[in-house]
């Protein structure tokens, strides 16, 4: 081989080491699956959605959220099969006194009905986000998406997907330091 071509096979050898190595030390790192969303601090944006159910007409906005009372807002779909498996974690954070208000997406009412009839209804209020306008005004990536949302409409907490058993104590913690007794 003549020089040149040594010395480039070198480099390439030592460029795939370095390589080798950062890929080593990453891996090594304790992963991070806290997922920082931008909205954490921030007030709901303006909204006006329609309210499915008993008081069809109604609707919700952002400006219910501000009333002094810490809830939470789940964003689910009947067609949304992790909205079937969290179910009776909704269920189970009413029963400990969570206010949880609702906001299907890209649904129809007959489907919202028969999902709520079918798998219980947490929600003190339902509304109706057909073209996903407030998901996105909050970060909401998919569904289900759960926000804890303080008593004067700011957005202190996001857990991203289904609520399982083990998230009931952070999901009541987070309404806890949102203001709730």
């Amino acid at each position: 081989m003549t020089r040149p071509v040594v010395i480039l096979v070198i480099a390439a050898l030592l460029g795939l080491a370095g390589f080798v190595a950062l890929a080593a030390i990453k891996m090594q790192q304790p992963q991070d699956d806290f997922i920082r969303s931008a909205m954490i601090g921030q007030s709901l944006p303006a909204f006006a959605l329609p309210v499915t159910g008993e008081g069809t007409g109604e609707q919700l906005n952002a400006a219910e959220f501000r009333d002094g009372k810490p809830r939470l807002l789940n964003v689910w779909a009947s067609w949304c099969v992790p909205c079937i498996a969290e179910a009776p974690q909704l269920a189970e954070l009413q029963r400990q006194g969570a206010d949880i208000v609702g906001v299907a997406i890209n649904d129809t009412q007959g489907n919202i009905a028969q999902f709520l009839a079918d798998y219980g209804n947490p929600y003190s209020v339902v509304a109706s986000d057909e073209l996903s306008q407030l998901q996105l005004k909050i970060g909401s990536s998919g569904v289900p998406e759960t926000f804890v949302i303080d008593g004067e409409g700011v957005i202190r907490y996001q857990h991203l997907g289904d609520i399982m058993e083990r998230d009931v104590p952070v999901l009541m913690a987070e309404l806890r330091k949102a203001g709730w007794q």
